[in-house]
């Protein structure tokens, strides 16, 4: 046991957060449990240098995890209290969360955590079906955690600038050897043989995968801005703005990016993020001033519907992630 914790519950809580989305699947957290405090820190020393030269998603990635560790500590029967980045005399700790007393998991509760296992990132086209309002709406609402606002992207004329802002960053990045050489390292191309817990399946990532909607190979073949665009105005996307850029909006922002997903997949919905663009500056400084956005754009979520389940990525074995107890 970790803590007071029984084995099967502290096989919940790492699982639970291994199944959140992270940067390149580098799932760059450890859990220290406790009888009654649990501690998220961050893997500062997994590194991707060309898609995430500032820590940017590992940070996020590591907010994403912590929301669905909340959860399932709601679904084990207690009421958690989460505090993000505690304070700069525990520098590398991204949450501390107190277990908090028995209560009962509510409907909701329980139905994100079966959104949980659920979840996985769809990198294809979505079937032709528009997401109702009231849908986007609660998506938007789950998102908006303080101090971040998870925005509608409008059809026509915003929907134009994200088309041509993500044909921008496509070019950019396929002809970037660096980064094309780190994101090969980083691909599982013999997924039989393959033992390990990180890594972008290859068949999860097809060399031809679409740049709206998945990271740019060199095999990619762009389209032109007109095409991204028609494609962008049939889906529903929304932006994850933070009112800062330290690396407290960055926690945040991925823990309201997953709050949102769990929602988006409990309502039978798929999504995928894309932060890959966000990375070039003038792109982002250019979707900030465009949109008229009320800060910083952290990551963009393409929600839709498919009627294909997306299979997930591998994951850590309970005790690479366990830290100290």
């Amino acid at each position: 046991m970790a803590g007071d914790w029984t084995t099967t519950e502290t096989e919940v809580l790492v699982r639970s957060m291994t199944r959140a989305p992270s940067v390149h699947n580098l799932q760059p957290w450890l859990l220290d449990i406790g009888p009654d405090e649990l501690v998220v820190r961050e893997r500062t020393e997994l590194r991707l240098p060309q898609h995430d030269p500032l820590g940017r998603d590992r940070a996020a990635s590591c907010g994403a995890a912590v929301a669905n560790l909340e959860v399932a500590i709601r679904t084990l029967g207690r009421s958690p209290g989460v505090e993000l980045l505690p304070g700069p005399a525990r520098p590398g700790v991204v949450a501390r969360i107190a277990a908090g007393t028995a209560a009962a998991p509510t409907v909701a509760d329980l139905h994100r955590f079966g959104a949980i296992a659920r979840r996985a990132s769809h990198r294809a086209p979505f079937e032709d079906a528009p997401v109702p309002a009231v849908a986007l709406r609660l998506i938007g609402e789950t998102g908006a955690v303080p101090g971040v606002e998870a925005r509608l992207v409008r059809p026509g004329r915003e929907v134009a600038v994200v088309a041509r802002l993500l044909h921008v960053a496509a070019e950019h990045f396929k002809a970037d050897g660096a980064y094309q050489r780190e994101l090969s390292l980083w691909t599982i191309r013999d997924e039989q043989a393959h033992r390990h817990g990180v890594g972008l399946p290859a068949s999860r990532v097809p060399a031809g995968s679409v740049p709206w909607a998945g990271l740019i190979r060199r095999a990619t073949e762009l389209p032109d801005t007109a095409e991204i665009e028609a494609r962008l105005a049939a889906e529903s996307l929304l932006v994850f703005v933070t009112a800062d850029d330290t690396r407290a909006d960055h926690v945040r922002a991925g823990y309201a990016m997953e709050r949102a997903w769990l929602t988006a997949v409990d309502l039978g919905l798929v999504a995928a993020v894309l932060t890959q663009p966000l990375h070039l500056e003038p792109v982002r400084a250019a979707l900030r001033a465009d949109l008229t956005l009320s800060g910083f754009p952290q990551v963009l979520m393409r929600v839709g519907y498919s009627s294909e389940p997306d299979p997930a990525g591998p994951r850590r074995a309970v005790e690479e992630v366990l830290g100290q107890p």
